[in-house]
């Protein structure tokens, strides 16, 4: 590092988030469409998650799992939605340094968790589809909780670690952050010191935690689909597939998005697109997740249908 550097080099106190757009004239508009975004976020995943602990025929190894994810998009939204509708309303867009790292704690550990509770969601259809008979020895309720207790574990855990190391980098002059919150790849832009570091660990997590996790999921809807294809009648196969669908597009959506984030040099990065894919998995996926499954799932409608009548 030149003298230059270590010169501008500054103990950083706070950033700067420069939002979705610098349009005084869309500041509201967004507002207004994040808000309800948010609001349909809580609505429905407090509502899957009532759902699931008042009506008996959801206390199901699927729906325990469903029951934690909705949990998960909660926590993972409001770690982020409420300093952007903030920003929006007031224009304020400075960040404290430690309120900045809480956001990306809680962003990247929730992120974590949402992965591993899908691929055990995976796991659970996998032995609904293939195993039928032995399913509920499979499931049994404590392997449910360790399944979910260890999602959690893993999720928040490691994600500490990475947190840890963005702490000792150092920000020069510019504290300006090009994205809507706190996300590691824009904070590791504006870093004047070596950054590799935290893009070791990161690399390294995914390879032992998230890349085995993708890979479980994958096999499992291997397995899945190859038994749905030895079913002989067309309602059988409908019937096993409508099983899963709803998990398979959540996964589907989550994945393309994460791998579009981060399978690439930092380099490449563009903050843009990154923006762009943020969006979709920190408010659009939330909201649409309990939509999907409500939507598809005769359990979830029906149980809908017996709180409304109460």
């Amino acid at each position: 590092m030149d003298p230059v550097d270590v010169e501008n080099m500054t103990e950083m106190t706070e950033f700067i988030i420069l939002g979705l757009s610098d349009n005084p004239r869309l500041q509201f508009p967004l507002f207004l469409v994040f808000l309800f975004i948010y609001f349909i976020i809580l609505l429905g995943n407090v509502l899957m998650i009532t759902l699931i602990c008042v009506d008996p025929s959801l206390h199901t190894p699927m729906y325990f799992f469903l029951g934690n994810l909705s949990l998960t998009d909660i926590c993972c939204s409001s770690t982020i939605i409420p300093k952007l509708l903030a920003i929006f309303l007031s224009g304020e867009k400075t960040i404290s340094f430690a309120e900045c790292i809480v956001q990306l704690y809680f962003f990247m550990g929730s992120t974590c968790v949402e992965i591993f509770l899908l691929t055990a969601m995976a796991y659970d259809r996998y032995a609904a589809v293939c195993h039928p008979l032995h399913y509920s020895l499979i499931m049994r309720h404590r392997v449910c909780g360790l399944l979910a207790a260890a999602s959690w574990t893993i999720g928040f855990v490691p994600s500490g670690t990475i947190t840890a190391s963005v702490t000792h980098l150092s920000f020069c002059a510019s504290k300006v952050i090009d994205h809507f919150f706190c996300e590691l790849m824009p904070l590791l832009k504006i870093s004047c010191t070596d950054t590799s570091g935290p893009e070791i660990t990161l690399f390294f997590e995914a390879a032992l935690i998230s890349l085995p996790a993708f890979l479980v999921t994958l096999i499992s809807y291997i397995f899945i689909i190859s038994a749905i294809l030895r079913i002989r009648s067309a309602e059988g196969k409908l019937k096993a597939f409508s099983t899963c669908s709803s998990h398979l597009t959540v996964v589907s959506v989550y994945y393309l998005s994460l791998f579009s984030m981060y399978l690439r040099p930092t380099s490449t990065f563009s903050l843009d697109q990154g923006k762009i894919l943020s969006v979709l998995y920190t408010t659009i996926t939330p909201m649409l997740n309990p939509l999907i499954y409500s939507l598809r799932n005769k359990e979830v409608k029906n149980a809908l249908r017996k709180v409304l009548g109460r």
